[in-house]
């Protein structure tokens, strides 16, 4: 799914400045020992100045691109099912005051529906997991090199590191690709089929936008078109069985170019073949063997979230379960570790 909506403020009318220019004031990696929020360090006075011309245009649009929320929306196999139950209008005896409420019964609201990933959601083992075993979770290891116990010390305990409210207010620049007509000819991309670097770097000469790219700093939105099959009441049981996806070397290609937050409108990151969580597929095409076998500590700059969703203007609720939930029927955020 793609995310909520992205705010450029304006730090002060005189602020205009190009995008070349706004890049000189730029922080780059590695960031300090001790760090939690990645790409996020490139935010700051520079990237709010390059939103200064479109928050001073009077013709400007906020534009909402999240699914509503529903006990009937389709439902992530990764996380518990949500469900609300919304409750009478009810009074208090002796006012003239009626109120009401909604209760959320079950699931994870970080984890259904349109969302947003902390760093903290992700981490990687020393080798591959059988299966068989019990799995093998105190020796996970996280983005700047902290391990379970300073993440996660005990299995019922919220992110002690690396949690959704380290996420500062993404206020920045934006990018729009069309996958959808440029690889998927009008229609949306089909399960299993990868957005590589090349096509990045097609879709942006194809948009008019080769010259500006992507700097340091920038939201990725690439449309995929998987987005049109969500559908409420979700009756078919389809969009989270499947998808297209963003390719390894994609990956390594918005890393290197500091994109803070990657949204996709698809249920994940990577390229989902039909078939792959069965396991009767294999995993994506240019997945390095190294990638599901053997993992390194991954210390490298990691983009706030690579799975995505974006933030909202307003300042929702945030909570230590890694993931960033508004008490409504929306959800917000994510960094370029992403999501859908």
């Amino acid at each position: 799914m793609i995310i909520l909506r992205l705010i450029c403020a304006l730090a002060a009318a005189s602020a205009v400045i190009t995008a070349a220019e706004a890049q000189t004031d730029i922080r780059r990696p590695p960031w300090p020992p001790g760090d939690e929020i990645g790409m996020a360090n490139t935010l700051g006075p520079s990237t709010w100045q390059r939103c200064a011309t479109y928050l001073a245009d009077t013709k400007a649009k906020s534009y909402e691109l999240s699914h509503l929320r529903s006990n009937t929306m389709p439902q992530s196999p990764f996380g518990v099912p949500l469900r609300e139950r919304y409750r009478p209008t009810v009074g208090i005896a002796g006012t003239r005051h009626a109120f009401n409420g909604e209760e959320t019964v079950s699931g994870e609201p970080g984890a259904q529906g349109t969302q947003m990933d902390a760093i903290g959601h992700f981490a990687v083992l020393p080798q591959a997991w059988d299966g068989k075993n019990e799995f093998p979770a105190d020796s996970a290891q996280y983005y700047g090199g902290y391990k379970q116990a300073d993440v996660k010390p005990t299995p019922d305990s919220p992110l002690q590191k690396l949690g959704i409210e380290k996420v500062p207010p993404i206020i920045t620049t934006a990018v729009l690709l069309d996958a959808k007509s440029y690889l998927g000819h009008g229609g949306a991309m089909q399960p299993g089929q990868a957005v590589t670097a090349m096509d990045i770097e097609a879709m942006l000469k194809a948009q008019g936008l080769e010259r500006r790219g992507l700097i340091p700093g920038d939201v990725l939105y690439i449309y995929t078109g998987w987005g049109d099959n969500w559908k409420d009441p979700d009756t078919e049981k389809f969009y989270y069985t499947k998808g297209p996806g963003l390719s390894y070397d994609a990956a390594q290609y918005i890393a290197d170019k500091q994109v803070v937050l990657l949204a996709l409108d698809n249920p994940f990151t990577d390229p989902v073949a039909d078939g792959f969580l069965q396991g009767k597929a294999p995993p994506p095409s240019g997945a390095p063997e190294a990638c599901r076998l053997r993992s390194t500590t991954p210390t490298s700059p990691s983009p706030v979230s690579t799975r995505s969703r974006t933030r909202t203007s307003e300042r929702s609720p945030r909570t230590r379960c890694g993931c960033r939930a508004r008490s409504s029927c929306r959800c917000a955020r994510r960094e370029i570790p992403v999501r859908r």
